[in-house]
């Protein structure tokens, strides 16, 4: 993309456009928006050392958050689009980058502090993207991680179901682990973890029902309609009642009778 035509983008407006892109799961627009957003930077970056280099004012353009955020953004991104994409190596790579963004110079305690946050990023997404991949090795290790950093909880187990049920591995003792954890899931709608939310009840609803508990995932898919509801995602709700219908034979009355009313509600 032309200098000219970066230089009129705001990566504040770029990061919005990444981030509905990723709300609607196309992983090629994610891609290219995420590309857009590492060009836009460079060039900011580039203009910056060129007039420090000669000792000149500095253009503003205003951001609102440190440059080097932007540059772990942009391989936080496309990685995450490649990791949706089964594209694993290509993952790592991403995952690479944005582990190790201390090259920036002049960097002060907030842009230091957005460094050590990426790194951060990074651990976590490793182990989801080998555990994703069936290493089922690792997951002892992903859990006691996720043991020592519990602000992660609901990110781990999400992952941890969803390769359970892709790799049809048991893990009822991690979840009795988070028992207390996960019984609060339904009652603390926090908007701003609601699609992590929406996405571990999904999954483990599915779980559920591979374990031959039909019941049980009833009430988690019943939960994840309500958040499905909440984001106001139609493709969500589609996929959720999809799945409760398949399992409408088993459920019970009770459950059938809440199942009803939300439709109501939501009409």
């Amino acid at each position: 993309m032309r200098k000219s035509i970066l230089k009129s983008l705001k990566p504040d407006i770029i990061v919005e456009m990444l981030d509905m892109a990723v709300a609607f799961e196309n992983w090629n627009k994610v891609m290219e928006r995420a590309d857009m957003l590492y060009q836009c930077v460079q060039s900011i970056h580039e203009e910056r050392e060129e007039y420090r280099s000669k000792v000149l004012p500095l253009a503003y353009i205003h951001t609102e958050r440190p440059l080097i955020y932007y540059y772990g953004f942009s391989h936080l991104m496309r990685g995450m689009a490649h990791r949706k994409m089964g594209q694993v190596d290509q993952a790592r790579a991403c995952i690479d980058q944005y582990a190790d963004l201390g090259w920036m110079e002049n960097l002060d305690e907030v842009g230091m502090q957005v460094v050590q946050e990426f790194r951060h990023k990074a651990q976590v997404n490793r182990y989801a993207l080998e555990i994703e991949a069936g290493q089922v090795e690792l997951l002892e290790e992903f859990v006691n991680f996720l043991l020592e950093h519990p602000e992660e909880w609901l990110v781990g187990l999400k992952v941890i179901t969803e390769a359970a049920v892709r790799h049809r591995w048991q893990i009822d003792r991690v979840l009795y682990m988070y028992e207390d954890q996960i019984q609060g899931v339904g009652r603390e709608m926090d908007s701003s973890n609601n699609d992590d939310m929406y996405h571990y009840c999904y999954q483990r609803a599915l779980y559920e029902q591979w374990m031959g508990r039909p019941q049980e995932a009833v009430e988690f898919i019943l939960q994840a309609i309500q958040l499905a509801e909440k984001l106001g995602m139609d493709r969500y709700f589609i996929r959720c009642t999809a799945l409760l219908e398949s399992l409408r034979e088993e459920a019970t009355e009770e459950q059938i009778g809440r199942y009803r009313a939300m439709l109501e509600e939501m009409k």
